[in-house]
């Protein structure tokens, strides 16, 4: 007899024992008030309807007491068996640099069942470097998001984000990089370097390089021009991009991703650098159609600031029309749009570097057959940055809302911007 059966008939053998105890009490009470004629003097009438009624109440409360704790025992030893990795939503996230760590801060405090697939398309700095010299996969935006996933000290997450300093051959190196390089020469394998780090860091669900293959990132500029090598796409400012590629265009991508993927219930594409952190990670050999064919919903969460060298005066839908041309014109469901206004004195310092608001032309992302979501969704402080719990909130609710849709039909999803607008008063 299987667990599941067995406790099936307990549940049907409480229901049974609950219907007789409750017969036993209201037979006591209709006999005590006479209601159920029987050949007894008052005495012997009364006695007998207080036994069948205290029997009755004291055998269903003994009942229920002890189905009541079997059944916290079940879920008890299930929680136990099935441990944290099985808690909460299956969610992607798809992207690379600081604003993929954002999210994955928040999306850890609701799930452990979180995948990040991260690209490997840098070639500056320290992972640079690394690259180069020990002809190793960029380590770097694997490291923010092991950091970002992790269960550990702010010791030791300092410790793994120290940068060194100084003139000698370890300046400008990340020890987290570090780390990781070593583990691979320890490990012979990339891939196994991230998963032996993620047990010590104790990380909450998986990172997964887009692909293991040593890929170069290659950007066609609208005046034609190429530029090669994700560190130099965004610093040339004679034009804009006209679109990205990979070479060698056929690179792989890791199985575990697809997988995931294929099980997610979201999957989330960006915050982050448009053509140097998210869009490398559709170009890779099998991702774009593993998305296009899950049946999760996919959602895009737009940059509140433009880039100057990648998105320069870009609205929101120009940042979503760059992804459909990247993928394909069904490629996204839901655009999240910030709409609250940024302080004055912030965007003086950004101006400073090029960087504006990105524009919520949210009609005009409707026109692409996107549903958009305008909410106020960033952190002011020194850096605008998205708001990690509120961005985890709207996902949760999101994957509720497709547990309806599967029992309730598509009428839910029509409705779904209507459902999410109260976010924005979080």
């Amino acid at each position: 007899m299987t667990k599941s059966l067995k406790v099936q008939l307990v549940v049907f053998a409480w229901m049974v024992w609950v219907v007789v105890c409750l017969f036993s009490v209201i037979s006591g009470f209709f006999i005590i008030t006479n209601w159920l004629k029987l050949p007894l003097n008052s005495d012997s009438r009364v006695l007998l309807g207080l036994i069948l009624v205290i029997s009755g109440t004291l055998v269903g409360y003994y009942g229920t007491l002890r189905f009541f704790w079997y059944i916290i025992h079940w879920w008890s030893k299930s929680r136990q068996k099935n441990g944290k990795q099985n808690r909460g939503p299956k969610v992607v996230v798809v992207g690379g640099g600081t604003g993929l760590g954002t999210i994955l801060r928040g999306l850890k405090e609701i799930t452990s069942n979180l995948t990040a697939i991260v690209t490997v398309a840098d070639d500056g700095g320290s992972s640079g470097r690394l690259r180069r010299e020990f002809g190793i996969l960029p380590p770097g935006d694997i490291r923010n998001c092991l950091v970002a996933m992790a269960d550990i000290e702010p010791l030791m997450e300092k410790l793994m984000q120290y940068r060194f300093q100084g003139d000698s051959e370890l300046a400008g190196h990340n020890f987290g990089n570090l780390l990781l390089a070593a583990l691979v020469g320890i490990t012979g394998d990339f891939e196994e370097a991230i998963k032996e780090s993620s047990k010590v860091l104790a990380v909450r669900g998986q990172v997964l390089p887009a692909t293991l293959a040593h890929i170069n990132l290659k950007a066609r500029l609208k005046d034609g021009q190429i530029v090669s090598g994700e560190s130099k796409i965004g610093k040339v400012k004679s034009s804009p991009i006209e679109e990205v590629y990979l070479e060698p265009a056929d690179s792989k991508p890791v199985p575990e991703a697809l997988e995931a993927i294929e099980e997610a219930d979201v999957i989330v594409l960006g915050p982050g650098s448009l053509y140097t952190s998210v869009i490398p990670n559709l170009l890779v050999k099998g991702i774009t159609t593993a998305i296009q064919n899950s049946n999760a919903v996919k959602l895009y969460i737009c940059n509140a600031m433009t880039q100057q060298g990648e998105t320069d005066n870009y609205t929101a839908s120009d940042h979503v029309k760059a992804i459909l041309k990247h993928t394909n014109d069904k490629f996204i469901d839901i655009a999240v749009i910030n709409v609250e206004p940024i302080p004055e004195h912030i965007l003086e310092r950004y101006a400073e570097e090029g960087a504006k608001p990105v524009i919520a032309d949210l009609e005009k992302i409707r026109e692409l057959g996107v549903t958009p979501l305008g909410i106020k969704v960033i952190v002011k402080s020194n850096v605008i940055r998205h708001d990690a719990a509120k961005l985890a909130a709207l996902i949760e609710n999101i994957t509720k809302t497709k547990k309806l849709e599967k029992a309730f039909g598509r009428y839910i999803v029509r409705q779904i911007y209507k459902f999410f607008k109260g976010v924005s008063r979080i």
